[in-house]
């Protein structure tokens, strides 16, 4: 069935433990954008008909604040929690955990909201036009329940040079599918090569791996089975207060199963704020767009 209305979905429930603060509400723009808006806009001009934000509750009317007067008579906008016991089905949650479940829970979450194609971000990447325009044309020509796609970064152009980052690292077919994503923790330059201080082989990464920014087209398949995977999840590691269901763990165990999830490859620098020091390197990239006449001085 031909399909005309996608939806963006924007992870923004993240408490920014590294960075120390909420930057998904920060200004980094000239006047005063957070990356999300750029986002939104590259979204809107894209096609996308609606923006579905994964937030907290105590976080929701900021959010409102910032972007109900800015979208309002531009594109449908919907709000859904995730919150520690979303889905849970009554397993005991452990005292000490201090924060949801992961990136695959904030999805599930959207499972009442969303019946259409859809593409998910997080709140805080900046991923350009260019990956915005390949999710949409995607999602409305390509999507099927059994057929999804990630949009796959140049690791070099995501590492941040003020401390390690964590990323999906993905391995490619010949024919462009991805046949398995890792969630790769503290990765970073030393020496001129890429290397990963985890408990996970390889230690040092080739330089030109394609990595996710967490950049995603979904059928509405996906809820019933990841559904069923944060169940498996619970009933495994519920336990560990630090235990996180990432998007790659359901899209690896998706592809295992028969699924494809085709690769679609920009080689538009990704930007993002991890650190506090990052700032200043996203304004000035902003800025530099601007300049370029990429985007208006103002957004809105």
């Amino acid at each position: 069935m031909e399909t005309t209305s996608t939806t963006l979905v924007i992870l923004a429930a993240g408490m920014g433990s590294r960075y120390g603060g909420i930057k998904q509400i920060e200004g980094f723009g000239p006047a005063g954008e957070t990356l999300m808006d750029y986002s939104i806009y590259d979204a809107i001009r894209s096609g996308f008909k609606k923006i579905l934000f994964i937030i907290r509750r105590d976080f929701a009317n900021e959010i409102k604040e910032i972007f109900e007067p800015k979208l309002k008579d531009r594109v449908d906008v919907g709000y859904v929690y995730q919150e520690m016991n979303s889905f849970t089905e009554g397993v005991s949650i452990p005292p000490d955990r201090k924060k949801p479940w992961g990136t695959a829970h904030a999805v599930l979450c959207a499972m009442e909201a969303v019946n259409e194609p859809f593409a998910v971000i997080n709140a805080d990447d900046f991923y350009g036009q260019d990956a915005f325009k390949k999710a949409q044309n995607f999602l409305l020509s390509e999507c099927t329940a059994d057929r999804y796609a990630i949009l796959g970064y140049d690791l070099l152009k995501t590492l941040s040079e003020n401390g390690t980052v964590n990323r999906g690292v993905c391995q490619v077919n010949a024919e462009g599918n991805l046949t398995s994503i890792v969630e790769r923790i503290n990765v970073g330059l030393k020496n001129g090569k890429v290397v990963c201080d985890d408990d996970k082989e390889p230690k040092e990464l080739p330089l030109n791996s394609s990595v996710s920014m967490n950049f995603w087209c979904f059928h509405p398949s996906i809820f019933r089975y990841t559904q069923k995977l944060f169940r498996e999840f619970l009933r495994d590691n519920g336990h560990n207060p630090k235990a996180e269901f990432f998007i790659p763990i359901v899209a690896d165990q998706f592809i295992r199963e028969g699924g494809t999830i085709k690769v679609i490859t920009t080689h538009v620098p990704w930007f993002g704020v991890t650190y506090k020091e990052d700032a200043a390197e996203v304004e000035k990239n902003l800025t530099g767009y601007v300049k370029q006449g990429e985007y208006p001085a103002r957004l809105w």
